[in-house]
């Protein structure tokens, strides 16, 4: 089973963009947390559901 995309509606086509940081785009993340602990717009993250795989 192919994997499904974390951004869009579609299987996942290896693109990496949801690999990409938050801050630069040009830079993949490297999960240094600035994004969410320095100097910005948000401190948190919204989450609207959670779903599970079907089995």
């Amino acid at each position: 089973m192919n994997k499904k995309c974390v951004l869009y509606d579609r299987e996942c086509i290896s693109c990496n963009e949801c690999n990409m940081c938050d801050l630069n785009q040009k830079k993949v993340c490297d999960n240094c947390m600035k994004c969410v602990l320095g100097d910005n717009n948000f401190t948190s993250v919204k989450i609207d559901s959670i779903e599970k795989p079907q089995k």
